[in-house]
């Protein structure tokens, strides 16, 4: 899309007969746009019109090239400087491709196609970068806090002020929720905040490979190293250098890897099965599990070594159930991503179909509502979202309300949020049907406001 653009040329150049012949060369591409400088001077009081290349001849008048080169790389890196010089010095040429030129060119009878050559590789180099550039932005905006995880509740809030203090350091974070509470987009979230997000984020699920491989896929191994093993192999960690990873389902890794892992975690560095090279890392660990370690400790299934080296910054993504309003707040996210989609226009959800979803515990979480709605938008007639329209496939509220194990007060205050969405939140005739006194219930609503319920 970027190498659409037109492109725009600076050539700095003090000797008029040359400067017709570059004006010449680019003039046979219509996309250049070409200005023309004499003075080292010149070029780097128009470096705001942000050139994508500048030839630029080694000796100028009123400053040496190199010079030149090094302020136009302090103001832009990504311009692409292409050096003209009368002298062919071998010795000068490397310096000044150490420095940051893109090529040096010598100027003898092949100059105009090396030129030409040079420039529309340099062109390509520009647009490739930008496009580059543009995406790691459009990824770091869409993994925003307040864009990515949406909602308001007082749990979720709780969980905003951990990943704030998240991205400033480097310490491991250990996420823990069911399944379905959006683990990975927190990692996700976390390393494109982070000052490592322009580099890579590698996600891997360890519950969806297989024992035998796992070691492999984490570690890498050279060509030879088992049967099967045909070429070299990086291993996740490795690409990750620089970056995250993030060990999803932890708490499935077979005990004999765990050892292995932790030696890797300890000692900074990995190195590949069939090898003796020792590869250093540099690699931030996010994990993420619907177990308890803790109680996986005790049982003796997982490593109390390894789970405190991974628990770091502990993160606990509450149920969608608890979460209270933000099971609407999510609900018209996901309707105005369905009509954006499939280039609809936007859906109206009714208040009776509001209310069905506050009476159900959604064991699925974030993912099973996300398909939910979906499937609601599909079955609306019009663009709006009836009561009938949302389904829960087979499986009634009072059967999902009951298969979540819950505290006693959660499910109080599930009861209490279910009458009062029935009745129109009449506090009096919620107190009534549940037979309890006004000032119990006034007591239950002002807790489960200061639980963001």
């Amino acid at each position: 899309m970027y190498d659409k653009e037109p492109v725009k040329i600076f050539v700095v150049e003090d000797d008029q007969a040359y400067t017709k012949f570059i004006k010449y060369v680019v003039g046979l591409n219509p996309d250049f746009e070409v200005e023309f400088f004499t003075t080292g001077k010149e070029c780097i009081d128009n470096l705001h019109k942000h050139p994508s290349v500048i030839t630029l001849d080694y000796s100028l008048p009123d400053m040496p090239g190199e010079q030149v080169l090094e302020q136009i790389k302090q103001h832009d890196p990504n311009i692409n400087v292409i050096i003209v010089s009368a002298q062919e010095k071998i010795g000068t040429a490397v310096e000044l491709l150490k420095s940051g030129a893109y090529d040096y060119i010598t100027k003898d009878q092949d100059t105009k196609d090396r030129l030409l050559n040079s420039i529309n590789n340099a062109r390509n180099k520009s647009s490739l970068t930008r496009e580059i550039d543009h995406l790691k932005k459009e990824i770091s905006e869409k993994y925003e806090f307040e864009k990515s995880i949406v909602g308001n509740s007082l749990a979720l809030k709780k969980v905003f002020s951990l990943l704030e203090k998240a991205v400033k350091t480097t310490i491991s974070v250990s996420i823990t929720g069911e399944t379905g509470t959006g683990k990975e987009l927190v990692a996700k979230a976390i390393h494109y905040n982070s000052k490592r997000k322009n580099q890579p984020f590698i996600a891997v699920n360890i519950a969806a490979i297989p024992s035998e491989l796992i070691e492999s896929e984490l570690f890498g191994h050279e060509k030879g190293a088992f049967t099967g093993a045909l070429s070299r192999r990086i291993g996740k960690f490795e690409e990750a250098e620089g970056g995250t990873i993030f060990l999803d389902e932890i708490g499935e890794m077979d005990p004999n890897l765990q050892a292995k892992l932790l030696r890797v975690l300890q000692e900074r560095e990995v190195t590949r099965i069939g090898s003796n090279q020792v590869v250093k890392l540099d690699v931030r660990i996010i994990t993420a599990t619907h177990r308890d370690l803790s109680e996986e400790v005790k049982s003796g299934r997982f490593r109390e070594d390894l789970y405190y080296r991974l628990l770091g910054l502990p993160v606990h993504l509450p149920p969608l159930r608890e979460r209270g309003n933000d099971i609407i707040v999510l609900t018209k996210h996901f309707l105005d991503q369905f009509s954006k989609e499939n280039q609809l226009p936007k859906f109206r959800i009714q208040e009776a179909a509001q209310h069905k979803l506050m009476e159900y515990a959604f064991p699925g979480n974030i993912r099973e509502l996300k398909s939910i709605i979906d499937l609601s938008a599909v079955m609306a007639e019009g663009n709006e979202i009836r009561e009938q329209d949302i389904s829960y496939n087979n499986i009634t509220s009072t059967e999902s309300f009951l298969h979540n194990e819950m505290t006693m007060q959660a499910y109080m205050y599930r009861i209490i949020r279910h009458f009062l969405n029935r009745y129109d939140n009449n506090v009096l005739e919620v107190a009534k049907r549940l037979d309890i006194g006004k000032s119990s219930l006034y007591r239950y609503l002002k807790e489960m406001e200061d639980a963001g319920l």
